[in-house]
C-alpha cells in the first residue's frame, strides 16, 4: 500500500500538484462559535480547485441525545461524500484549514479510518499558503463525481465511551487536546459543563504548532510524545477534546513525530456529559 513520507506537505510543495488530476483539495476551515464563518471564508477566497467540506455537514452526522457536538459520519456516507467530491480510491486529498491544522486533521484522520493512505495536511494552513504568496479564487471548481471504495473500516482506530475506564486500568493514556482552563474545568465555552474525564493528562492542540500554525519540527515532537507516552507504544495513546476534532491534530502530531497511530475517542468531552452517570473531574491530574 502507498505510504506517504509525510502526512504534511508545504504550500511550495502543493502548488506544483495544483494542475495534477489526481490530487484533490480540501478547504476545512470553520470555527465552532460560529458555523456560518468557514463556509463565508471558503465563498470568499480559497486555494485553486479547492472543494469545501462542513465540519457539521460532511465530517460528521447530526448527533442524537447520547451524542456529542460531531460524532462520526457513518463510513458509507463518508465515502459517498468522498466520492461526490471527485476523490478516488487513488486520489492525493490534500486537506487545509485556517492554519494550526485542528479542522484539516479531521478530514485527514477520516480518510486515514476508510483505509486511504494519500491523505496529507497542508502545514500551515491557508495562512502559509497567502504568506508564499500563491494564487487563490473565489469562484467554486467544477469536477466530477466518482465513486470511492473503502480498503477498510479500521475499527480498532477509536474507542468508545465505555471502553475507556477498561483501556485506562489496562495502561492506556487518555489525552486530553482541550486548552488548560477547559480541561481543568475552569471554563467551558461551549459545552454545559466543565471538568475532564478522570484520568485524563492534558496536552493542549496548541502545543503542537508554532505560533505561525506550522506543526513543530519532528525531533521535538517526538521527544515530547515519547515523554508524555512514557514508554507505552503509540497505539495506547487515545485523543480526546470537546467534541473529536482537536483531537485529530494530536493524532496527526503523533505521525508527523514518526511514532505511529495513536486511538480516536471520538465522542470526547461533549459525549461523556450526556450520561450524569460518568464522573466527571476538575483541577489539574494529580
Amino acid at each position: 500500500m502507498h505510504r506517504m513520507p509525510s502526512p504534511l506537505i508545504t504550500a511550495t510543495e502543493l502548488a506544483a500538484h495544483l494542475d495534477d488530476p489526481s490530487w484533490v483539495v480540501v478547504d476545512c476551515r470553520f470555527t465552532l462559535t460560529d458555523p456560518a464563518a468557514g463556509p463565508a471564508a471558503y465563498a470568499r477566497s480559497h486555494i485553486p480547485g479547492a472543494r469545501y467540506a462542513n465540519l457539521d455537514e460532511d465530517l460528521a452526522r447530526h448527533p442524537g441525545p447520547s451524542d456529542g457536538r460531531h460524532p462520526l459520519p457513518s463510513s458509507e456516507d463518508f465515502a459517498a461524500r468522498l466520492g461526490a467530491w471527485g476523490i478516488a480510491s487513488d486520489s492525493t486529498v490534500v486537506a487545509y484549514d485556517e492554519a494550526s491544522g485542528a479542522m484539516a486533521a479531521r478530514l485527514w484522520w477520516l480518510l486515514g479510518w476508510l483505509g486511504h493512505d494519500r491523505r496529507r495536511v497542508l502545514d500551515g494552513g491557508l495562512a502559509a499558503w497567502n504568506a508564499a504568496g500563491l494564487p487563490v479564487e473565489t469562484r467554486k471548481p467544477e469536477w466530477r463525481p466518482t465513486r470511492f471504495v473503502p480498503r477498510r473500516v479500521a475499527k480498532d482506530s477509536m474507542v468508545e465511551a465505555a471502553e475507556l475506564p477498561a483501556l485506562q486500568t489496562a495502561g492506556g493514556l487518555l489525552v486530553d487536546a482541550r486548552a488548560a482552563p477547559r480541561y481543568r474545568g475552569e471554563q467551558e465555552p461551549i459545552d454545559p459543563i466543565a471538568g475532564h474525564v478522570p484520568g485524563a493528562v492534558n496536552r493542549p492542540a496548541s502545543v503542537n504548532v508554532e505560533a505561525d500554525g506550522r506543526f513543530r519540527a519532528p525531533d521535538v515532537l517526538r521527544r515530547e510524545l515519547s515523554d508524555l507516552l512514557g514508554g507505552r507504544p503509540a497505539g495506547e495513546l487515545i485523543a480526546m477534546c470537546g467534541s473529536g476534532v482537536a483531537a485529530c491534530q494530536l493524532l496527526l502530531a503523533l505521525d508527523v513525530a514518526g511514532l505511529g497511530a495513536g486511538k480516536l475517542y471520538a465522542g470526547s468531552w461533549s459525549e461523556w456529559i450526556r450520561d450524569p452517570e460518568r464522573p466527571i473531574a476538575k483541577g489539574p491530574k494529580p
